[in-house]
């Protein structure tokens, strides 16, 4: 990882944040983290970073608002909420049915769940790398964390 080519900051708009867990709180507390701590972020044809992300939702639509660190405008990704729809749905579902099983089944039970889990959560990052592709790049463990951040706004249908 280069010092140019990464998130240095990130920002969710507390207007998009939906109400959450405080299992799922804890997650995108430990995404966020996680992804400042490691991440490759590369904005194609624009300057080099580090970059300060905002993310949000607008009009049913998820806005990436790109910066540098010293606020100069980079670029502003806006894509389709509509793709990741059933994806989120899923995984909010499997969320709440991990974070129970936590608390009351067995460990081959909660394995069972995790590995749905992961596979999802995998499938929605791999969505987001397809539909930020040609826009910037990315490696899969930082479109895993952005994943979780997505999850973190209002997606709910």
């Amino acid at each position: 990882m280069t010092d140019t080519r990464r998130l240095a900051d990130i920002h969710l708009d507390p207007e998009s944040l939906s109400a959450q867990s405080a299992d799922a709180e804890h997650e995108r507390r430990v995404a966020i983290f996680d992804l400042l701590e490691h991440n490759r972020f590369d904005v194609v044809d624009g300057p080099d970073g580090p970059y300060r992300l905002h993310l949000s939702v607008v009009d049913q639509k998820l806005v990436f608002h790109v910066k540098l660190l010293d606020g100069a405008d980079v670029r502003m990704f806006v894509l389709s909420l509509s793709p990741f729809r059933r994806v989120v749905k899923d995984y909010f579902l499997i969320c709440e049915s991990y974070y129970d099983a936590i608390r009351t089944a067995t460990p081959s039970q909660i394995e069972a769940i995790d590995m749905g889990r992961r596979g999802l959560h995998n499938e929605g990052s791999e969505l987001l790398e397809q539909r930020l592709a040609g826009k910037v790049g990315l490696d899969f463990d930082t479109a895993r964390r952005l994943f979780t951040l997505i999850c973190a706004l209002h997606v709910r249908t």
